[in-house]
């Protein structure tokens, strides 16, 4: 292909602040620097992420990220090809701050600047890390996207079923709140269900009684809270074992649907490579059965 091209790639759509330096030479694409500035304890006492907190978050952070990104690979600006950012979906402001400094950046140098969709560098993740072929089947769970996508070239991807209303994340911390765990949601409510009985509360597996890959997770999170609520009316509070049977048959639920609609997208799009791209909040026990 001739000159290798470096690219700077800056990422701020939800609550993680992120810089990279990628190269793609003949040899294949290679990653020279990547730093992550997370955000959790701003949010912690929140609930959730919190649009503004985080937008004045990365708008502090993010020149300091790609310094560090740049001080990683032993590189200056002068040495780059180009410049990506990611351009949507995602939080508008922490948007914002990204789209303005790299438009600055690329203004000061003359370099190009490329926006890039959030969900379609997810989905083409694998390719990067694990010279994965074309096509493959990618289970996106990140953040507030759920959706299954038949990926069959750079730029060529067939959504083949996504979430209605909540994504897993979105219930993860929802769920979290009710129980009065802190956040993020999924790695609190996966640690109190290693000690729960996931078979205690049989809750909905929804739309798993309807044809297609589509997804649903909101009338499960309303589940919880409708048990929770009972439990409280009886006892006047939860005890820890409560708690944890709460969240063992929660985080089975979401499971059996991750696992039953993998299955019908296979069947639907028999690819050699099943790909899941997760945000770092959820369990991984979700997918150990996929």
């Amino acid at each position: 292909m001739g000159k290798a091209l470096t690219f700077l790639g800056i990422e701020s759509s939800c609550d993680d602040t992120a810089a990279g330096l990628v190269r793609l030479g003949d040899g294949g694409p290679e990653i020279l620097a990547s730093v992550v500035e997370g955000q959790t304890a701003l949010h912690a006492d929140f609930g959730g992420v919190v649009p503004e907190i985080a937008a004045r978050a990365h708008a502090e952070k993010l020149d300091h990220v790609v310094e560090a990104a740049l001080a990683a690979a032993g590189m200056r600006l002068g040495d780059l090809d180009g410049i990506a950012v990611t351009a949507g979906p995602g939080l508008i402001g922490g948007l914002m701050s990204g789209l303005m400094l790299a438009k600055g950046l690329a203004a000061a140098t003359g370099l190009p600047l490329v926006g890039v969709n959030h969900l379609a560098g997810h989905a083409l993740t694998p390719r990067l890390t694990d010279a994965v072929d074309f096509p493959y089947l990618m289970l996106l769970v990140s953040g507030g996207h759920c959706q299954f996508l038949a990926v069959e070239g750079p730029a060529q991807f067939r959504r083949l079923g996504s979430t209605i209303d909540d994504a897993p994340g979105e219930a993860f911390d929802k769920v979290a709140k009710i129980l009065g765990l802190p956040q993020p949601g999924g790695p609190a409510v996966e640690a109190e269900a290693l000690a729960g009985d996931p078979a205690r509360f049989r809750f909905p597996r929804p739309l798993l009684d309807r044809p297609g890959c589509d997804l649903s997770f909101s009338g499960l999170k309303t589940a919880v809270l409708r048990a929770r609520d009972e439990i409280v009316a009886q006892k006047s509070g939860l005890t820890r074992q409560d708690r944890a049977d709460l969240c063992a048959g929660f985080q089975a639920a979401v499971a059996d649907v991750l696992a039953e609609k993998t299955r019908r997208a296979l069947a639907a799009f028999p690819a050699p490579v099943l790909a899941v791209a997760a945000a770092a909040r959820l369990p991984f026990l979700l997918f150990a059965g996929l």
